[in-house]
């Protein structure tokens, strides 16, 4: 019998039953002290998660369970990472904060790491997911990133404002692009290898020798050459990726209603004034950012003119200047690296937009001189009397401006 009890003493104080026992005393004591919220209360307070006030829900789970279907909309940081990147997510320690892990048990520490990082506003969702799919509430199922794209975008993956959420929408926007020349080549490289899932090329010229100084989506063995053929070529063997939508035709009147629906911006590489007025008209119409660019021999600018943010390009430029103020390149001419600083810059710009992260530039015209190596920056302002986005503004009509030759860069 003493055999026997000393055997039970020793399985009752085996370390694997110390610990259970000292985990689930600690989870209970956490219980006293962390506030929980059950699945039905999630759900209530995520109808406003999407409004200014609304609350803030972290999926803490590991990868392999939060693609198998979450809470839509939540923000997903694994539990072995929140002390790390909660900061970057939410510096604001007063809003309040939801965290939900399979079954309510590893949300309870995430939540008294935050409180001991200052947030005095979160709770644990107590069942977690099993409870909220046992509710019957929707579970959202998103698109995954496949392996080899985790390899690809793996420095973007790292960074707090892209991540992976940002990448799938990254994968998932869809960017218009006018021109394959010199301010399409660099926008149209960096797009393409940051990910962007469509892109559509305008441009009706062929490659031809003197493009090659600036153009560098295009090589010497395709002189002759449709461009958007070429750029197609070029930006799918950077990143297979990407679906290349081609327009091999001149922008007008009649046909860029079509060219743009869908898409959701636009980036201007056009070097005359009949084309920026109709991307400028079509964009407002639309409600969609147009990404502008211009070169001119060392010298460059770069803003956007997103809809009901800041002016468009009408507010600037009401009506085109005479034909014999505004050279073309071919007829000014234009140092070769200079697209490749304004191009890039328009890239970085779109992205932005995209992700919807930092601040954009709408309202703000960025100037550089490549002699002086030189940036200088100058406030736009939209005018409220605007025949396109004024405040009386009338019904949108397009005008194809014929007496401006159109002269690809």
């Amino acid at each position: 019998m003493p055999v026997f009890q000393g055997y039970s003493i020793l399985i009752a104080h085996s370390p694997k039953e110390s610990t259970v026992a000292g985990i689930n005393e600690i989870v209970s004591k956490l219980r006293e002290t962390i506030r929980e919220v059950d699945a039905e209360q999630l759900h209530s307070r995520w109808k406003e998660a999407g409004a200014e006030d609304g609350p803030l829900i972290i999926d803490v789970r590991e990868r392999d369970e939060f693609v198998d279907g979450h809470v839509e909309g939540c923000e997903f940081i694994p539990r072995g990472t929140l002390e790390m990147k909660i900061e970057n997510i939410e510096s604001n320690r007063e809003r309040e904060i939801l965290l939900y892990c399979a079954g309510g048990t590893r949300s309870l520490f995430a939540a008294k790491s935050l409180e001991d990082l200052g947030y005095t506003n979160v709770a644990s969702v107590a069942g977690g997911f099993r409870a909220w799919k046992q509710q019957g509430f929707p579970v959202h199922i998103a698109k995954t990133l496949t392996p080899e794209q985790m390899t690809r975008y793996s420095r973007h993956l790292i960074i707090p404002e892209v991540g992976e959420k940002g990448q799938t929408k990254l994968l998932n926007s869809k960017v218009m692009m006018l021109g394959a020349g010199a301010l399409g080549s660099p926008v149209g490289l960096y797009l393409a290898a940051a990910g962007v899932g469509q892109i559509g090329i305008i441009d009706s010229d062929v490659v031809d020798r003197s493009n090659l100084q600036r153009q560098i989506l295009h090589t010497d063995e395709r002189i002759g050459e449709p461009k958007v053929e070429s750029a197609k070529k070029t930006l799918q063997a950077l990143n297979p990726d990407v679906k290349i939508e081609m327009h091999n035709t001149r922008l007008t009147s009649k046909n860029i209603l079509e060219i743009f629906e869908g898409y959701d911006l636009v980036v201007d590489g056009g070097d005359n004034f009949p084309t920026r007025y109709l991307i400028n008209d079509a964009c407002v119409k639309l409600g969609i950012p147009n990404v502008h660019g211009s070169i001119f021999r060392f010298e460059g600018q770069v803003t956007s003119f997103v809809p009901h943010v800041g002016p468009c390009y009408r507010c600037l430029y009401p009506e085109p200047p005479p034909a014999e103020f505004a050279p073309s390149c071919q007829e000014a001419g234009v140092l070769g690296v200079l697209p490749g600083i304004v191009g890039s810059l328009q890239a970085i710009e779109t992205i932005k937009l995209l992700l919807g992260v930092g601040e954009s530039m709408a309202g703000r015209l960025l100037l550089f001189d490549g002699l002086k190596t030189n940036f200088r920056e100058l406030k736009l302002r939209r005018d409220p009397g605007c025949a396109v986005c004024g405040d009386d503004a009338g019904p949108i009509e397009f005008i194809d401006y014929e007496q401006f030759c159109s002269v690809s860069l």
